[in-house]
């Protein structure tokens, strides 16, 4: 039975590979991802979980290594940052093209230069397009959740797919929270023992990741493709799943406040709570204003997103990370995109807020929100980075 504790977020990463019977955890320390694979190495050597820890030289050995144990048909994990993470750029292909399973924590940190070991979303967003499930929690709670959930949903054989669970760095990661822990028999119930459809065994050899003439090439990445956006029925099913087991729901977005918003803010992470708060205020001063938080990344939830903001007159998507040199940033990208055949779109403004670690307050979020009323009636893609010293 589950049991309400107070636990370091990044630890409770650790607790729930441990409940999932990992098998191989092979990472590189760095902050402030550091906590999680440390702890998980104190699991292995305590005889607490029975598992492999390889502790490599690199996030790009890190990965590596979960490339091949995974194909082996090991149960994986690893957890990287920032500049980790950027470092395991080069690999982070291969996995959802040979269909391997790893789930990965990312502890989201900026990308250098300057150095920064602050949160905010640079480093996933610069990988948004290798082919991984993306997942961004708000809350410990979550963070505990989804790293659950992720081994469920990347082993499901109809999808077969690597899954990346994103907290933010130090604003989740190193927050003692309380939470519920479940037990041993809780999970073990609710997640399968891993048996890979294929897997490297010298009685029976196979080939993986082999040279792909041009027409090889592209049916396996559409193959991949139309795999990730299908993996959204098994996503789904497991939440519900989830729901049921443990009575915590999860939904691709949550709508909070929309379906009489006038103003809707779109968030992603941990300054959704802040954000929450926000909205409370400018609603109780009469102002009609809702939030859509984007949960499911990869694949991304195009029909859920347009239900949570159908009705809304302008948009204001807040990104946590700069598209240099370009009109706008991820997520708005991604939003004016889905948006633009809409004949009743609303409009939508791109704001920057959180970079580099810089506080998101509510003040600014109240700031946005009266910006949307006067900007230019056709909305703008990057209007304006909150928080900016002038």
């Amino acid at each position: 039975m589950s049991k309400r504790i107070g636990i370091e977020v990044s630890l409770a990463v650790s607790e729930a590979v441990k409940l999932a019977n990992a098998d191989v955890v092979a990472a590189y320390p760095i902050t402030p991802q550091t906590h999680i694979v440390e702890h998980l190495s104190e699991l292995v050597a305590n005889g607490e979980l029975d598992a492999e820890f390889v502790p490599v030289e690199s996030e790009h050995s890190a990965m590596s290594c979960c490339i091949g144990s995974s194909a082996a048909g090991a149960r994986t994990f690893t957890a990287t940052s920032s500049q980790g993470l950027a470092l395991m750029h080069e690999l982070l292909y291969l996995p959802p093209a040979l269909r391997l399973p790893i789930v990965l924590s990312v502890a989201n940190r900026a990308l250098s230069a300057p150095i920064s070991i602050w949160n905010d979303h640079s480093d996933i967003m610069a990988e948004r397009d290798t082919g991984w499930i993306q997942i961004f929690a708000e809350n410990g709670q979550e963070v505990l959740d989804m790293t659950l959930q992720a081994f469920r949903i990347g082993e499901d054989p109809a999808v077969m797919l690597p899954v990346a669970v994103n907290l933010d760095g130090f604003n989740l990661s190193h927050v003692i929270e309380p939470m519920f822990m479940p037990d041993q028999k809780e999970v073990d119930d609710f997640l399968p023992p891993y048996r890979p459809a294929v897997r490297l065994d010298p009685a029976k050899p196979v080939s993986m990741g082999m040279f792909g003439i041009p027409e090889v090439y592209y049916e396996t990445k559409k193959a991949v493709d139309e795999a990730l956006l299908d993996s959204k029925n098994t996503i789904y099913a497991v939440w519900k799943d989830f729901e049921q087991r443990f009575g915590r729901k999860y939904e691709p977005i949550e709508a909070y406040h929309c379906q009489d918003a006038d103003t809707i803010l779109v968030t992603m992470g941990s300054i959704s709570e802040t954000a929450k708060t926000a909205v409370d205020e400018m609603r109780a001063a009469g102002k009609s204003v809702g939030l859509a938080r984007i949960i499911l990344w990869r694949p991304f939830p195009d029909v859920e997103f347009k239900a949570a903001v159908a009705g809304a007159k302008k948009l204001a998507i807040i990104d946590r990370c700069i598209t240099l040199g370009s009109a706008s940033n991820p997520v708005c990208q991604e939003v004016r995109s889905l948006l633009y055949l809409m004949d009743d779109r609303p409009k939508v403004f791109g704001f920057t807020i959180g970079i580099g670690g810089r506080d998101s307050t509510r003040e600014m979020f109240k700031h946005i929100y009266d910006q949307c009323q006067v900007l230019p009636a056709k909305g703008q893609d990057r209007y304006e980075m909150v928080g900016v010293m002038e």
